[in-house]
Parts: structure tokens; sequence; C-alpha cells
């Protein structure tokens, strides 16, 4: 009996909730008690996508069942995330609580799904105390280049191919080892086909001499050099070596040396790199230039002139989307005079644009950054900071037009202003007059050479030889010559 009176109450309280439903009536309970009403149904229902314990490509399919009456959503029908969603005219499921008074949502329910994260960089700044360019680097490099024309002579070497790491064994191993002996005569068994601690330290050395990351793995990176045909690396020393002989540089107690290909800049004192800078150099239509000139003095806070080409090829079509470019740029407009020029006067359509003077204030908008390295050349480039110094974090950092960014480069004016005549400005004075914002320009006591090479394969004077990719595609360039 008690059975009876249960079963017809539970249809009695289902067909009053469905009414209410049509209606929008609010339902009152009309028998039973809670001694013989059905019990709710304990199932908790799964979280939603805000609110999933991991990640999307990670969560496990829900098995819950949907609400009673409600029909399997398809892919194309599947609902709009809460916040976009209207609000719902359809009945709450037998089993669900009443509704609690509105609360704030728990955090987590507000969290963005995280973005990818970073590819792993692969690159690493060197730690070599011996400098990129020496007086003797023309001499070990062509030296280098006879050593590598016999590789190529022999045969080269061979293609590794495939990923390895510490515990591989098989032909690929002995195959690497062979790889790696054509360059480094320290590896005594080249047909050993089991990993050894001898083979982790002969990849790092290798991977040392590219300018990568010391890992001691054969992947990415590190597998794309080996597989570089000796062939290769022969032009790139030969091509090196042919750009050396032009240079005419004055090598002093101190200078800067910054290698094109590294996209690094090294401080050199008596022979020893004594700073090594991560460097943001030319795009592939913007080349930084091979040059050699003298540091003569360090600007802070720093205004920038645009150059022409720029007015030319970026900020006149800027201006003709969005006539408040400038504005916002901190960019002011001068006439031949040196007057102030409302940009609102000038049409940015015509030739006569390029003609003015555009400057952009000191600040921390500036594209300058912080710091500019004045270095007179025949390219008007120059080093500098930047407000962007996330993209020193890049492997690939051939961005800017020309001139070279330095990270760090407020350790670099300090180390230039610290000359034989003792400290002209320390690092913490230098930081405080950019905190100023007010502009200085602080003059060196003793000039600094300055030399910007490009050299895609090199020897030190230690013999070990160094290379990097040819981004700006001199090498074949100057193959082409010789043919």
């Amino acid at each position: 009996m008690k059975r009876t009176a249960s079963a017809r109450n539970f249809r009695l309280l289902l067909a009053a909730l469905l009414a209410a439903a049509a209606t929008g009536a609010p339902v009152r309970a009309q028998t039973g008690t809670p001694e013989t009403a059905p019990a709710p149904a304990q199932s908790t229902p799964a979280p939603g996508p805000a609110q999933s314990t991991s990640p999307p490509s990670e969560a496990a399919p829900s098995t819950q069942a949907p609400p009673l009456g409600a029909a399997p959503a398809s892919p194309a029908q599947t609902p709009p995330p809460p916040s976009e969603a209207g609000p719902s005219t359809s009945a709450p499921p037998l089993s669900a609580a009443p509704a609690a008074p509105a609360s704030p949502a728990p955090a987590q329910a507000a969290r963005k799904p995280k973005p990818k994260p970073a590819p792993p960089r692969e690159t690493a700044l060197s730690d070599d105390p011996t400098p990129a360019l020496q007086p003797q680097t023309f001499y070990t490099t062509s030296k280098a280049a006879d050593r590598y024309r016999q590789i190529v002579d022999a045969g080269g070497w061979p293609t590794v191919g495939v990923s390895l790491r510490p515990g591989s064994k098989g032909a690929a191993v002995s195959t690497l080892r062979r790889r790696l002996a054509a360059e480094d005569d320290s590896i005594a068994d080249a047909a050993k086909p089991k990993w050894d601690a001898d083979l982790t330290a002969a990849v790092k050395r290798f991977q040392f001499r590219m300018g990568l990351k010391q890992t001691g793995v054969v992947a990415g990176a590190t597998l794309r050099e080996l597989d570089v045909p000796a062939e290769t690396r022969l032009l790139q020393l030969d091509s090196t070596a042919r750009r050396l002989t032009a240079l005419e540089f004055a090598f002093g107690p101190r200078y800067i040396v910054v290698n094109i290909p590294s996209t690094a800049v090294d401080a050199v004192e008596d022979d020893r790199v004594v700073r090594r800078y991560a460097a943001i150099v030319g795009d592939l239509e913007h080349h930084s230039p091979e040059l050699q000139a003298k540091v003569v003095a360090v600007n802070i806070n720093p205004t920038w002139t645009v150059p022409a080409s720029i007015v030319k090829s970026e900020i006149a079509p800027k201006m003709l989307k969005d006539p408040t470019y400038l504005k916002r740029s901190h960019i002011r407009v001068l006439n031949a005079h040196g007057e102030e020029v409302d940009p609102r006067s000038i049409n940015w359509a015509s030739e006569r644009a390029a003609q003015y003077t555009l400057r952009q204030d000191s600040g921390t908008d500036n594209s300058l950054g912080s710091i500019r390295i004045s270095m007179p050349n025949r390219y008007s480039v120059y080093m500098h900071d930047t407000p962007s110094r996330n993209l020193f974090a890049n492997d690939y950092r051939f961005l800017s037009h020309g001139c070279v960014r330095v990270q760090g480069v407020v350790d670099l004016a300090a180390w230039l202003l610290d000359g034989e005549s003792g400290s002209q400005m320390s690092k913490d004075e230098i930081n405080k007059q950019i905190a100023s914002g007010a502009r200085e320009e602080v003059k060196l006591t003793h000039h600094v050479p300055a030399a910007w090479v490009y050299m895609t394969g090199w020897a030190s004077a230690d013999g070990v030889v160094h290379f990097r990719d040819d981004v700006y595609h001199l090498d074949e360039v100057g193959e082409i010559a010789e043919q």
C-alpha cells in the first residue's frame, strides 16, 4: 500500500512540475510527507567547461545523462557558453535542489583557458670568453676552411636524420658518432653503437659551437645543424674569410663586436669577453650593415628622429588610416626651420610628407627606449634600448630596421663610461637619470672602437670553429659571384 501511495505521489509531483514549467507558476507539494515523498537523486552535475579541472584536450568526456526529457545535443546544437547564452526557460531536472540566492561565482568559473606555452628556446648566449672577432680571426678562419675542404674532398659526413638522446643505441648512434668525429678529434671510437657519457659531452660541444643550449640531446635545431652538409660549412668559412679581408678595424684594449648572425654583442677588454649581450638586429628587408666606428657618447632618455624611409613606408600609410597615430605615439612634426607643424595640415599621400622631420619625444614609449649609444657612421645606425624587451626571449631576433637593440644596454653603457680614467657614471647613476626623465648626453673620455661583422662561420684563436645561420643569404651571394 505504501509503494502504491509513493508511486501516486511521484506521479502527482511530476505532473505539477511539468505544468509549472509550461505556465511559470510556482510548485507546491500537494501530498506526501518527508517520510513518504521520494528522496531526491544525489548525483552531482559534471563541471562545465569553465569549471573543468583539466585542459579541454585532456578532459574526459562526460557520462552524465541529460535532464529528463531533453534530447542529446549534437555538435551543431551545443549551447553557447554561459556568458553568451540567454536566460533559460526550461524546468530544472527533477533531482535539482531549490535555487539558492545568487552568490558570486567561484573564482575558477571565470578563469580563462591558459594560452599555449611558447616553444622552448633552443639558442643560448655563448659563455665563451674568447671574442668572436680578434686580430687573428681572418687567419684562423682561413685555416679552418682548409680543413673543411679536406672533409668535403673526402666525401663529407653522414646524415643523422633521427632524434637521439642518452639511452639510445644501435646503428643511428654509430652514425651520430661518425658525424661528430668528422669535426671533433676527441671522439676515439666512432663506430660504438651505444650512447655513453663521452657521446653526451661530444653533443654538448657541438651545441656550444652552434650557439645552442647544451642539452646533450639530438633533436630540433641540434639535429638540423648536424645534417647541414659539409659543403655548406666550407662555404660559410670561405665567405666569412673573404668578408674579413675588407675589415680595417683598429683593435684596442677595449672594443665592441656585434656579430650579426649570432645576434650578440661582445664587450671585449684585454682580449677577453667581459660582457656579452643578446641583440636584435636588422630584418631581411633592412639589414644591419657591416661597419667600423667609434662609440663617442651615451644618450640617456633620447628622442628619436624617424628616418625618411620609415616616414614614407610606414608612418604616412598609418596616418592615412588613423590621423591620431602621431599624437598617440608622441611624435612631433617639424618643418625645415625646426618649427612644429600640425600633422592634420599635411597631405600624407604626397611625396612631400617625407620631407618633414618627425621626432618622437623621450619616454617609456620611445622606440629607442632609455639609452642610445652614439657611434657616428655613414649608415646612421647605432645601438640602443627598446620598449619591446620581451623580444629578446625569442630564438629569432632579426626584427629591427638596421640598428642593433641590446638587452641590458644600461649595463653596456656603464661599461663604456667606466674607462681608463675611472667611472664617469655608474649603473645606479644612469638608472637614476633615466627615472628622472631628463635628457642627458654623456661623452666618453676615451672613444671605444666598435665593429659590426657578418660571420656565419669562424674559428676563434683557440682553433674552435663556430657556425651560425646565414639569415641574410650573403654566403650564397658570394658563391654566385665566384662562379
